[in-house]
């Protein structure tokens, strides 16, 4: 029999390895908001649902209890700069609500460029023949949702050893 004890007889706990947590996107708009949520191993992004915008009250609580039922851990808002790159008034509207998100839900809650995201979820429905009931703020939500986890998997992966990276 093998025994795990330390010098003092007390055995160590095994370290268990951190809860997976989903990754919800937010297409941000003043009277509409998109959602996608992540896989818990953060490899997919699904178009949840766009929320009807009431009230900065009512929305942060619908969103809280979203969060809560879901096992979010983390928050993309959509940042929409002009192509240019410059920071539009939606921008800054997006910037402070975000704000608001991280003081309530108490989560990590980062901005990210959305340009083209709706531009690609229109392609995408183009492509699809999904007509006019598509859910083009939840889709574009996902677009970039899937734009944020294909750069964590990419960072990932080139942080490998390059042996680890031969080995299949």
């Amino acid at each position: 029999m093998i025994s795990s004890t330390r010098a003092a007889g007390t055995i160590s706990p095994p370290k268990s390895a951190p809860k997976p947590v989903r990754i919800l996107a937010i297409d941000y708009g003043r009277r509409r908001i998109g959602l996608a949520i992540s896989d818990e191993l953060g490899l997919t992004a699904q178009p949840l649902a766009t929320m009807q915008r009431k009230n900065r009250r009512a929305d942060m609580r619908q969103l809280a209890d979203l969060a809560k039922k879901n096992g979010v851990g983390a928050i993309l808002v959509g940042s929409p700069v002009h192509l240019s790159g410059l920071q539009s008034e939606m921008a800054e509207e997006a910037a402070r609500f975000a704000a608001r998100l991280r003081e309530e839900l108490r989560l990590p809650v980062e901005l990210r460029d959305e340009r083209l995201t709706s531009w690609e979820a229109q392609q995408v429905v183009a492509e699809l023949g999904l007509g006019k009931n598509a859910d083009i703020d939840a889709l574009a939500a996902a677009v970039l949702l899937r734009q944020y986890l294909d750069e964590q998997h990419n960072r990932r992966k080139s942080q490998r050893p390059v042996h680890a990276r031969c080995e299949k």
